[in-house]
């Protein structure tokens, strides 16, 4: 055995590593690189002749394999959620009335939806005019002046 024989146990153990270091920062990356350890290893140990270089090559196209065929199926499987807005909360408001709590005075005024005061920019209009939301900025609401 020289110094460069590898025996099937080191890539189980790099196999575990690599599971340690998923466990440590998640993303489905380094499983498939543990995956590719231990089959790597397996083969290994099936047919022991197998020459460093060959190991590294199979682990490699396994690896490369196994995060490109999970990427496919995890875009392929990705949902659209019934609740596309659901952390966005301002855009929610676009489209919708609103009085004015706070006249919009040198472009700026306040509105309240539901138990928030939201600020808000758009032309002038006295207190209790009604403004319509067609945009978000941040937290700043752009409005419009319902006739």
């Amino acid at each position: 055995m020289s110094e460069f024989d590898i025996v099937f146990w080191y890539w189980w153990v790099a196999a575990v590593a690599f599971l340690g270091l998923e466990i440590l920062v998640s993303g489905f990356f380094f499983l498939w690189l543990a995956v590719a350890a231990f089959v790597t290893g397996a083969l290994l140990l099936v047919v022991p002749v197998m020459g460093f270089n060959v190991q590294v090559l199979l682990f490699s196209a396994m690896a490369i394999a196994a995060v490109l065929a999970w990427r496919r199926y995890s875009s392929a499987k990705s949902q659209t959620s019934d609740h596309p807005l659901l952390n966005r909360r301002g855009a929610q408001y676009v489209g919708r009335t609103f009085n004015l709590v706070e006249a919009i005075e040198n472009g700026q005024g306040k509105i309240k939806v539901d138990d928030t005061i939201w600020k808000v920019h758009g032309d002038d209009c006295p207190v209790g005019g009604k403004v319509k939301v067609v945009a978000v900025n941040g937290t700043v609401f752009d409005v419009e002046i319902c006739r």
